[in-house]
This record gives structure tokens, sequence and C-alpha cells, in this order.
């Protein structure tokens, strides 16, 4: 038995220019005939998506505050915006590329900056990657399974937790969901033209994330090489156009680095050389797979530190730390896609379902490899970057089996997918017992009933059959929605974001949130809410009114005051800039007022620019008590 789809919805103004606005409203909404109500349902679906991101928006302060501080510094220095310097200042950048604190920089500066301002636009990348997502799908299944592909993205609680976040994840997502749209173009015609935006897309999607933009390419690849409708080697000749345009985006701002003076720009942080392409082959690339210095993994003995993601290994994805993020839909995906790929072995070569098929379960299957067995840092809301293909496969898989229903093997594995989900989401709500615990069993049985109904033989039901199939998609997707709207419910802060009810109490708080430096309970609580350091530094007008080690402290400070603080060492104060003799400079030149001190969290070297600078300070210079902490006056 065979599977086929309808066929795509063909851009009938496609050689048309100059309609910009047309396209993006062909792209979201379509522009063939549907049924009537396609588009009142993906309204309802952005409506929801909407809601859902932007409800309470700033409710968590400034999130993580370590990317605040570099959004708030781009508001008031255009070289600090242009790097994504952690202060105006320009001592030091954050540990990834700025393309996301681009955006943000921009909305504070058009918007003022606030919390709600800073994520805003994080909130309507969210929107617009269910938009995106549901246009992909519906173009090689139709509207049904555009809807349930862009629904069950919308749901996932670690896509309702890094919408509503400051972290650059929401952009990266965004951008590899729009190359995904672009590449089913470029499959359809086997025009070079939308291969190079492909490349485009990804080339500013590794200014997001660096590699890790990257993982989704050789499923984009494969499906482009297996049914584009050219012959072979002009394929791969536009396979290379797109990689030359991916390198040439990248390459662009990688240069820019490079060629400006060293002296006038901030150090890139995570670096050892002051290179972004160190940045991104080392601390940001191969140490993130193999580990390293610095490089907290998994945690011996079960994965004891949830926000490390626990032990590597082909579990990772359903375990304690992970499961509850991304993996609601995971069992079923996977078998839809392997029976989609059988089921679809023998149609031609071109056609749009296997294709997508292969795009979206390269997607999933190499990134999810990537994330179980990476041995270096990996946190659990990395697994943001699977929900759109879970998404996708789904949305796809369902429609597909389900316009086979008559047949005994489609519906067979409909009524597997079901169950499957059924049982796990059992699994994933067991684990917090006493979160709505009616919630896993009306989940479970419900599911199991519909898996029976459907293995026997829903079509037999006459009108009953859509009833059926509504059962089918709310029971699957409850429970994931359920943990969403905890999610959004309890917004965090600190960089340790986790998803559903452990938000509320197992999140790796930090920077001034619950728990984390800065907070209650934490080493340099003094710091935070310290009414006289914040009045003491702001009466500085130095270049950087303070510097202290690392920027547990300064990110804080720099947030609460508006003023350039100093993060010595980066992101935890192991990072070698600057020096001891740079930072006496600076001192010598009256740059730096005040000496912060205080103990902080985090892998710092015993030895190097932080310790030294320590050192010389303690040696040189006398504290002074401000509100319990101990603060050094530089120019004195």
């Amino acid at each position: 038995m065979t599977l086929t789809a309808d066929a795509p919805v063909r851009d009938t103004a496609e050689n048309q220019s100059g309609r910009s606005s047309n396209m993006l409203h062909r792209m979201v909404f379509g522009d063939g005939v549907q049924p009537r109500w396609a588009r009142p349902a993906l309204l309802a679906l952005l409506t929801a998506t909407a809601v859902l991101y932007l409800w309470g928006l700033g409710t968590s302060g400034w999130a993580n505050s370590y990317y605040a501080a570099a959004a708030q510094a781009g508001t008031q220095n255009w070289t600090a915006w242009l790097f994504g310097s952690l202060d105006r200042g320009n001592a030091i950048t954050v540990d990834k590329p700025p393309a996301a604190m681009w955006v943000m920089g921009l909305s504070g500066r058009i918007f003022g900056f606030t919390p709600f301002t800073m994520l805003l636009p994080q909130a309507l990348m969210g929107v617009a990657s269910v938009a995106v997502l549901s246009a992909t799908v519906r173009r090689v299944c139709g509207p049904g399974a555009g809807l349930i592909a862009g629904a069950a993205l919308a749901v996932t609680p670690v896509a309702a937790s890094m919408f509503r976040y400051n972290n650059p994840d929401a952009l990266l997502v965004l951008l590899l969901v729009a190359a995904a749209y672009l590449m089913v173009r470029a499959i359809e015609t086997g025009r070079t033209r939308w291969m190079v935006a492909v490349g485009v897309v990804l080339g500013f999607a590794f200014l997001t994330k660096m590699l890790q933009a990257f993982l989704v390419v050789p499923g984009l690849a494969l499906a482009f090489l297996v049914a584009a409708p050219v012959a072979f080697w002009p394929r791969v000749a536009r396979l290379l156009a797109g990689a030359a345009a991916m390198v040439a985006v990248a390459g662009s701002f990688l240069a820019l680095v490079s060629l400006w003076p060293a002296d006038s720009r901030p150090y890139i942080g995570g670096s050892t050389d002051n290179s972004l392409l160190q940045l991104a082959l080392g601390y940001n690339g191969i140490q993130r797979v193999t580990g390293g210095e610095g490089m907290p993994g998994g945690r011996p003995g079960g994965g004891a530190n949830l926000f490390f993601g626990g032990d590597p290994g082909i579990g990772r994805l359903f375990g304690a730390s992970f499961g509850a993020e991304a993996s609601w839909l995971l069992p079923a995906a996977l078998i839809g896609l392997v029976a989609g790929l059988w089921f679809t072995r023998r149609t031609a070569r071109t056609a749009a379902v296997r294709a997508s098929l292969l795009l979206w379960g390269g997607w999933l299957l190499v990134t999810g490899a990537v994330f179980s067995f990476m041995d270096g840092t990996i946190h659990p809301y990395y697994t943001v970057a699977l929900a759109p293909a879970i998404a996708a496969l789904v949305g796809i898989c369902v429609v597909q089996l389900w316009r086979g229903r008559q047949y005994r093997a489609p519906r067979a594995v409909l009524a597997a997918m079901s169950a499957a989900t059924g049982v796990w989401s059992f699994i994933l709500l067991d684990r917090a017992p006493d979160w709505h615990p009616w919630l896993r069993w009306v989940v479970l049985i419900g599911s199991i009933l519909v898996a029976a109904v459907i293995g026997a033989g829903a079509q037999r039901l006459g009108r009953l059959t859509v009833v059926v199939a509504a059962a089918a998609i709310l029971l699957a997707g409850a429970a994931s929605l359920g943990y969403a709207v905890e999610t959004a419910a309890h917004a965090p802060s600190g960089p340790g974001v986790m998803s559903g009810p452990v938000s509320a109490h197992n999140g790796f708080g930090g920077f001034g949130g619950p728990g984390g430096p800065g907070g209650p309970g934490r080493p340099g609580g003094s710091v935070a809410g310290n009414a006289a350091l914040q009045e003491l530094v702001k009466t500085a007008d130095n270049r950087w009114a303070a510097a202290s080690i690392g920027s547990m402290t300064t990110s804080n400070l720099e947030l609460e005051t508006g003023a350039s603080v100093m993060a010595i060492g980066g992101f935890t104060g192991g990072d070698d800039a600057p020096t001891l003799e740079q930072f006496q400079a600076y001192v010598a030149q009256g740059q730096v007022r005040y000496f912060i001190a205080g103990d902080h969290m985090g892998p710092r070297r015993d030895s190097g620019s932080a310790s030294a600078i320590t050192a010389w300070v303690e040696k040189n210079f006398t504290p002074t008590d401000v509100g319990g902490t101990a603060v050094y006056d530089l120019q004195r």
C-alpha cells in the first residue's frame, strides 16, 4: 500500500516581483482553494498561541539577566549592540554570537527597555514559528496536517518556556523553521533562488547559536538531493550554492570580528584567543559534544544534576531532565516516521510526502542523536530545537495515515501512535505525582480507548468518525498543553529554565533568580537588592562604574542601575579578559571606579586574570562595607 498526498499548493504569483506582503500572506494562509474552516482555524490557533506566549509576559523580571544585560548594553552603545557586549563599556561579550541580542536591543531602543519589551520579540517569534511550521506542512499535506503540526509545536512545554524567555533559542527555532519552509519550496521547484535563501537563513541561524544551527542541514540536504525535480548534478550544484550563501552570511560577521581592531571592540567571551571562530569550534562547538575544562555535563550515577541533562545515552531525551520538555509526542513521531517511510518506499522520487519525511526525520534523528550523546554542557531547554520536527512528523503522519484508514496497516499504526502517546504521557505525568493526578488517568484511559476504536475500524462509525479523530487529537495534546500552561503561569528567572511543575521548584536559579547567586540562600545574596551599592554605582561616571569577577554580580547590577559594570573573566570568571596588565592600565587611566568583592559560582580557574586581579586589588586597596558587600574604591 502506498500513501499519497494532496498536490502541493503552488504559488500562482510566483514569478511576479515586488509583492512581499502578498507572499507573506500566501505563505501563512495559502493561496489555493481551501476548506472554509481552514483559515478561521489557523487564525484561532495563532490567537491562542499569542495568548499563551504573551499573557503575563515580563512577570519574571529580566529572565536570564546575563542576556538581558547584553540587550540593555545594546540600547546604550552601538558597538556593544553590534558585538553583543555584556556592558556598554565593551569589556567582554556574552558567550554566544549577537543575533538574538540584536533583536532585543532594537526592541529596547524603539519601545524603551523593560522586561516586557525585551521579551516581546521572543513571544512574537513563537507565534511566527507556529505560523511558518503550519504553512510548511500544509504545502505538502494540506491544512489539517498544518494545523496539527502548528498546535503540537505551540503546546510543547519547552516552546512555551523559550518563547517567553530571552535565551537565543527562540530566534534559532524561528530561523530553522523558516529554512525548512524555504527548502520545501526549493524541493518543489528545484530553483536555485530558494536554495540560496535557505543558506542565507541558516547563516543567520549560525549567528544566533553557532554550530547548533547546522544540525538540521543533513536532513534538509538529503530531502533536496533525493526529491528535487532536476537532474542529479544540478541538484548538487544548487546545494553548493546554498552552502556558499550560508558561509557568506556567517563568514561575513566572522570576518568583521577578525578585522576589527581588537583594542576597540569587546573581548569575545568564551573564546581562548579573542576569536569568534574559536568560540564556534571550541566552547560552543567540539567542547559541547566531547566535554572539556569548565564544561559540566552529565553526572555519574543517574545524572543527579537535572539542569545538565543527566548521563549521555540513548535514553537521555526520555529521562528525568529532558523528558517533560519536548518528548510528549516523540514516540508517536518515531512510529509515524518509520511507518511513513515504509509506506512511501515505492512512490516516485519526487514525492512530496516522502521528501518531507526525510527532511523532518533527518532533522529529528541527527539533532536528537547529538543531544543524546554529547558529553559537554547541555541543558533541558536545548530540546526546543527538536519540537518543530516532532510536531511536523506528527501532523504529516497522522493525516496521511488517517486518509488510508480503510486499510488495516494504517489503522494499526494510528492506534499504536495514540496508545504510545497515552502511555508515555502517563509516565511523564507520574513523575510529578502531586500535580493534577487525575489528568494522567484521563489521558491514559482515553488514549487506549481511542486506539482500540481506530484499530477496530473507526470509519465504520459514520459521522462519529470525526468525534473519534477529535478525541484522539485532544487526548494526545492534553498533557503537553497542561505543562505548557503551567510553564507560562510560573515564569522562572536565571539561566536554569525547566518546564512544567518543576519550573517552580527544581529550576536552576541564578543571576538574581530564586535560589541563585544574588538571591536568597546563595553566595552573593548581599549584592542583589543592595540599595546602598546601587546608589554608589550610579554616582560613578567612569567608563566602568564598577568591576567584579564573573557576570553573576555584574548583570543584575547593570540592570538595576543602568551603569556599565565590567564582568572580569566573562560568564563565570574563567576567561583571561581583561588581563592583569590591562586592568591595571584601566585603573591608572581612571576608567574603573569600584571593585566589588564576593563569592562566585561556576567553573572558575584557580589561576588566571580573575585570581590575579582579585589578589592585586586586595593587596593595594582598602575595602569598605557597602550594605554588607565589600567594595574597593580604585580611585583612592
